[in-house]
C-alpha cells in the first residue's frame, strides 16, 4: 500500500488544533504528525499509508470536520526510494539547545566558543535537535549536568544516539543506550563514532530495559523521548531502576498528554521538579523520592 505525505498550512492556533485533531484520529495508525513554523506561517505534516490520493485526503478531511474548510492542503504520494526524512532535514541550520548546538557536517568549524557541539546527520533515526522533543530534552540535560555529577547515565530509545552523546562529551564520562530499531542502534553507533566518544557511549538493541546490560544496574540519570503510552508503562521499572535523588528525564509527550504521564510516574515515587514546553510538547524532569 503507498504512503502519502499530507501537508497543511495555516496558522500556530490552527495548526496546533488540527495537529491534535489528526494525532487523535489517526493514533491507531500511528502515523508521524507534526507541526511546525514555515517561512510563510505554520504547517502539519503527516505521513499516511492508503489506497490513493483521493481516499487518504477524504480520511484527512473527514478527521478534520469543519476545520478542514479553509485550511489549504496538499496530498503527494511518497516516493519509497528517496529517504524524505534526510532530504526535508537537509540544509536546516543549528540547533542551540542549552549548551548544546546540534548541527550538520557542513557547520562543524562554526560552533560557538563555549558550546558543545553534537554532529547529526539527516538520515532515518530522530534526534536532530530540530524537533520539539529533542530540543527539550537537550535543554534539560544541560541544565541538570550543570548542577549535579552522574556516574551511571542510561539513554532509553535514543534513536540518533544524540542524547547519549550529549551525556559523554558533556561529562566525559560512559553513557548507555538503547533502541529497539536495530537501524537506530547501527545509527547510534555511527554517530558517537563521528563526534569523538565511541569508546564512552555504548549501545544496545533493546526493548525498555530488557537486556543483560541493564540487568541489575540502577542510574542516576535517565533520559527517555519516546511516547507517553510506552513511558507510562515503564513507571514501575524507572522506579526499579533507580534510587532516592536520581533524576529522569521524559519526552515524546504531546502538552496534553503530560498530566497523565505525570500522574504514573508520581505513583512510582517521582516528583516534578521542571516542565520544559515548545510547540505543543512537554519534556518533564521528574526526581526519585
Amino acid at each position: 500500500m503507498p504512503q502519502f505525505q499530507i501537508r497543511i498550512h495555516g496558522q500556530r492556533e490552527e495548526s496546533e488544533r488540527i495537529s491534535a485533531l489528526l494525532e487523535s484520529a489517526f493514533e491507531a495508525d500511528e502515523a508521524p504528525i507534526s507541526w511546525f513554523e514555515t517561512p510563510d506561517g505554520w504547517a502539519v505534516e503527516a505521513w499516511l499509508f492508503g489506497d490513493d490520493v483521493d481516499a487518504v485526503g477524504n480520511r484527512v478531511r473527514d478527521a478534520l470536520g469543519a476545520d478542514a474548510f479553509g485550511a489549504p492542503m496538499t496530498v503527494e504520494t511518497v516516493d519509497p526510494d528517496v529517504d524524505w526524512v534526510a532530504v526535508s532535514l537537509a540544509g536546516l541550520k543549528p540547533v542551540v539547545a542549552g549548551r548544546f548546538v546540534v548541527h550538520g557536517v557542513h557547520d562543524r568549524d562554526a560552533i560557538p566558543a563555549g558550546l558543545i557541539g553534537l554532529q547529526v546527520e539527516a538520515n532515518q533515526a530522530f534526534g536532530t535537535g530540530h524537533h520539539p522533543t529533542t530540543w527539550g530534552c537537550l535543554v534539560a540535560l544541560s541544565r541538570l549536568l550543570a548542577v549535579h555529577r552522574f556516574d551511571a547515565m542510561f539513554d532509553l530509545g535514543t534513536g540518533s544516539g544524540v542524547l547519549a552523546i550529549a551525556l559523554a562529551k558533556a561529562t566525559r564520562r560512559p553513557a548507555l543506550a538503547s533502541d529497539i530499531d536495530p537501524l537506530s542502534v547501527e545509527i547510534a553507533l555511527e554517530n558517537a563514532e563521528i563526534n569523538g566518544v565511541a569508546g564512552m557511549v555504548s549501545v544496545v538493541e533493546a526493548a525498555g530495559f530488557d537486556h543483560p546490560a541493564m540487568r541489575g544496574r540502577l542510574f542516576q540519570l535517565i533520559v527517555a523521548n519516546i511516547l507517553a503510552d510506552p513511558l507510562k508503562a515503564l513507571a514501575p521499572e524507572f522506579r526499579r531502576r533507580t534510587r532516592a535523588g536520581a533524576r529522569i528525564v521524559l519526552s515524546g509527550i504531546l502538552s496534553t498528554q503530560a498530566p497523565g504521564v505525570l500522574a504514573a510516574f508520581r505513583a512510582q515515587d517521582f516528583a516534578r521538579e521542571r516542565i520544559i514546553r515548545r510547540e505543543g510538547w512537554s519534556t518533564l524532569v521528574l526526581v526519585r523520592r
